[in-house]
C-alpha cells in the first residue's frame, strides 16, 4: 500500500513511513522498530503522525523508505 502523498509533501527530516493497524501513518527519521500493531521509533530520531486512512490489516507490509 502506499501512503497518500508524494515524498515531496513530507517534511525533509522523514526518511521512513508505515502505517499502524488503526490506520494511522507515522513518519519516521530512523527505520522504526514492529510493535503488536504499529512501528514505534528506536529510540533515536523523530517521529510524527501524519494521517489517518482506514484501518490497515497489512500494516506489517507498509513500512518503506523515502529517502
Amino acid at each position: 500500500m502506499n501512503p497518500p502523498w508524494a515524498p515531496a509533501e513530507l517534511p525533509e527530516w522523514i526518511a521512513w513511513v508505515g502505517q499502524d493497524a488503526n490506520g494511522w501513518w507515522w513518519g519516521f527519521e530512523h527505520e522504526p522498530n514492529a510493535g503488536d500493531c504499529g512501528w514505534y521509533e528506536n529510540e533515536v530520531g523523530r517521529y510524527l503522525k501524519l494521517t489517518e486512512s482506514g484501518p490497515s490489516p497489512d500494516w506489517c507490509d507498509t513500512l518503506q523508505r523515502v529517502r
